[in-house]
């Protein structure tokens, strides 16, 4: 159904339990896989250009189908699409503590990660439909706390779990803990909600959407090969076609006409494209510094990168909530010049860096990254009209994780360029330690610009 028949206080707890619990549950499974990388790579035999594509494949695969699945949800149901990418990100999760090699192992994680859509693209969307504008940013807050915390959990149970049980066990947890929330969903959340809009979904879109992202992002993450600029000039040419497909139909996949000349919405996204592509991929270069150059179990590094998303779990609820009453372009502008600075902190690396200095540098940025996210993401979804609250959400989720993708990517390439294919031992520890130099000082010079993006989204009040 559509409307507001289940948005009384029950209805509304029950849409923020499932949200937080599932925005919690897919960050726990991320970071605790980026601790258990050293230790998968040696027991599957992969160098860190291939470790890289443990997280770049399921982010790419996550970020072409977000905007399809989001208006698939608009027209379909919220609840259905949040439970089908639900149950198949569990599914997922257990299959892949049994893969046997590192081809069946990216190739899951291209599954999951399409599993994973289904509740990007609706989870904040539902939280949004049952919540009055007054009081998203505070919600907004809470669920954003939750990815935080499971980013907090990750490193640490990550590495605990590896140690002890190695890290197929960390697949059977995140397993465990999808079918939690499957049942809890099932049990608790009672009907449905969408745009109420009567259209045909258009399948066709859908399929040069996915062929042009995907093309797209997966040329960039390959771009020292030939073949990647072929590949991204078919990317090109499907996205032409699918913009030229969107302008001719009544109902469009990606409705471009609603979000036209709405400066909050495409500047609030673009600060958010900025910010995730110069900050994510700091966890996977991080892991690898802390446990090939300063020798850390998974646990220890677990412990030390713990620092950056327990300050976003615990200042990510305060920042949602000033956002309601303060300009969010300021709170999130203040965020991103913190998030450039902690990054401009870890240009420094070296063998010798002291541990308290990496833990306050990961403070700062989380404490950054805290005031950005949750104003930011309430700049977005108050931008438009309960219509378009699936799209919106979808829209966003794409710029997180296409973000994401280009951030690994960028650090893979500048892997490329200074160590090689070589696995990273004491003999290419320089050519490492230069590597992260460089990535941390380009990221901190992207997210300086981000912060004129995020200026110039204009007044939401």
């Amino acid at each position: 159904m559509t409307g507001s028949a289940h948005t009384d206080e029950t209805q509304r707890r029950a849409a923020l339990i499932v949200a937080s619990i599932a925005s919690f549950a897919t960050p726990f499974m991320g970071s605790s896989v980026v601790i258990a990388l050293p230790v998968m790579g040696r027991d599957l035999g992969m160098n860190a250009i291939t470790l890289g594509w443990v997280n770049t494949a399921y982010l790419l695969a996550a970020a072409a189908f977000l905007v399809p699945l989001g208006r698939l949800a608009d027209l379909r149901g919220r609840k259905r699409v949040f439970l089908i990418g639900l149950a198949v990100f569990t599914v997922t999760s257990l299959a892949l503590a049994a893969v046997p090699n590192a081809s069946t192992l990216i190739a899951l994680r291209v599954v999951q990660g399409v599993g994973a859509t289904g509740m990007f693209a609706t989870g904040m969307a539902i939280v949004t439909s049952v919540y009055p504008r007054e009081e998203r940013g505070r919600v907004f807050g809470i669920v954003i706390a939750s990815v935080y915390l499971g980013l907090s959990a990750g490193p640490f149970a990550g590495g605990i779990i590896t140690d002890y049980l190695g890290w197929r066990g960390l697949f059977v947890i995140n397993g465990m803990i999808g079918t939690a929330v499957v049942i809890l969903t099932v049990w608790k959340l009672k009907g449905e909600w969408s745009s109420g809009e009567i259209a045909r979904f258009d399948s066709v879109g859908a399929v040069l959407y996915v062929v042009a992202l995907g093309a797209i992002l997966y040329s960039v993450s390959s771009v020292t090969d030939w073949w990647a600029w072929v590949l991204l000039a078919a990317g090109v040419f499907a996205g032409f076609l699918f913009l030229r497909r969107q302008q001719t139909l009544t109902a469009p996949l990606l409705q471009l006409a609603g979000f036209r000349g709405n400066t909050a919405f495409i500047f609030s996204n673009l600060a958010a494209l900025i910010n995730y592509s110069a900050t994510f991929a700091l966890a996977f270069l991080l892991s690898l510094y802390l446990q090939y150059i300063k020798g850390l179990s998974p646990q220890q590094a677990g412990v030390v990168m713990i620092a950056q998303p327990v300050v976003m779990a615990a200042f990510s609820p305060m920042a949602g909530k000033l956002s309601d009453r303060i300009e969010p372009r300021v709170v999130s502008s203040l965020g991103m010049g913190l998030a450039a600075v902690g990054l401009f902190l870890f240009a420094f690396l070296s063998s010798s860096t002291g541990l308290p200095f990496i833990i306050a540098s990961l403070m700062i940025l989380g404490f950054g990254f805290a005031l950005f996210s949750s104003p930011n993401t309430n700049a977005v979804m108050s931008s438009v009209g309960r219509e378009h609250f699936g799209t919106a959400s979808a829209v966003l989720g794409t710029m997180r994780l296409t973000g994401h993708t280009l951030s690994m990517a960028a650090a893979t390439l500048i892997l490329l360029a200074f160590v090689g294919r070589r696995p990273i031992t004491i003999e290419v520890q320089s050519q490492f330690l230069q590597a992260t130099r460089v990535a941390f000082a380009s990221f901190a010079a992207l997210c300086t610009v981000g912060v004129l993006f995020s200026l110039a989204r204009g007044k939401m009040r």
